[in-house]
């Protein structure tokens, strides 16, 4: 395999070890994204002999890929404190210190999320002005899809870290999905200014003040599905159970469709005649097809996908994180943060 490349350009390095499924249905995403982006260059981190012997019998552009070899993996129950401290040999370490080195513009990891926060924020560090990352990424509702953040990364925040989010969010909803001026929306218990906890009462405030976002106030549970915003702003612990809940929910309609239509002939054959229209509104809630949620506020793009991510999923992800590099998210994060946080 062709040795590190010297310069980021747009290369990206993947963490193809951790994860709950197998690294070949990651391997396998990589291929897929080497054919879907032909300005894309990877390189694959983890047990350079199963990944070297899986790819022995597959033909590709190995000018584009190289293999790093890491000797060990972080399991997904493993305590982020333990996994900084001991595992700097692992393939998610190696992989986010491609990027801290240079080598890679981005990592993209289906591992423990809090392992890869907190080796994150000790390898690529935050940017000036902003205190704790934050996890993003697209949820569906009416008409696409809708940037959720936090989606578990700070169980508690306080108000200014609810206004660095929604600057960021903000940013990447911009830059990565064309949207000018993206309606910023605060979630809480209602819409009225006397709802709501101090934090996010004191959050509502502050964004209020800040002219130079489009913020709309409060949103309420229903209208996140709804399309009422472009991006919304939490705390993680309510985002991560807004996120769980709309993936449940998708769920539940997939199913009960399913099994409604399985009752009688007469159903099984309305089914088949229905059928382009179902698969566009399974596709249209899969959780699949927003796979990919960024560290937002490290100095470096960082990627998270789905643990229980396949093929697909990841190769989303990698997706995800080649749109991050291709509009140089975070040379513009630290320009836009300087004007709005005051980061010097």
């Amino acid at each position: 395999m062709p040795g590190r490349s010297a310069a980021p350009g747009r290369r990206i390095a993947l963490d193809v070890m951790s994860g709950d499924e197998s690294p070949r249905s990651r391997i396998r995403a990589a291929l897929r994204a080497l054919d879907a982006y032909p300005d894309l260059h990877l390189s694959l981190v983890g047990d350079q002999q199963l990944i070297t012997g899986h790819l022995s019998s597959i033909a590709f552009d190995q000018s584009r890929l190289t293999v790093i070899h890491a000797g060990k993996t972080i399991a997904m129950d493993e305590k982020p404190s333990f996994a900084l401290r001991s595992k700097e040999d692992s393939s998610m370490w190696v992989a986010l210190e491609q990027v801290a080195d240079g080598h890679a513009a981005a990592c993209v990891s289906s591992g423990n999320t809090g392992a890869l926060m907190a080796m994150g924020r000790f390898a690529l560090k935050t940017f000036v002005g902003i205190d704790r990352p934050a996890i993003a990424g697209a949820i569906p509702c009416a008409g696409g899809s809708v940037l959720l953040l936090d989606m578990g990364a700070n169980v508690d925040c306080s108000a200014n870290n609810l206004y660095q989010f929604a600057v960021m969010g903000s940013l990447l909803a911009a830059t990565v999905r064309g949207i000018t001026a993206p309606r910023v929306g605060l979630l809480n218990v209602g819409t009225e200014d006397i709802k709501g906890n101090e934090q996010v009462k004191l959050a509502n405030r502050l964004l209020k003040e800040d002219g130079r976002l489009n913020y709309i106030g409060y949103i309420e549970g229903n209208d996140v599905f709804a399309g009422g915003a472009d991006v919304v702003v939490c705390d993680g612990f309510v985002g991560n159970i807004a996120l769980k809940t709309g993936e449940g929910v998708a769920g539940l309609i997939r199913d009960s469709l399913v099994a409604a239509f399985q009752q009688t002939l007469w159903r099984r054959f309305l089914s088949l005649l229905i059928a382009p229209v179902m698969r566009k509104i399974y596709k249209s809630i899969d959780p699949v097809v927003y796979n990919g949620a960024s560290f937002l506020g490290l100095q470096g793009i960082v990627v998270k996908s789905h643990g229980h991510s396949d093929e697909e999923g990841f190769f989303r992800a990698i997706g995800e994180a080649f749109r991050e590099v291709d509009s140089d998210v975070p040379g513009r994060l630290a320009e836009e943060i300087e004007l709005m946080l005051g980061g010097e």
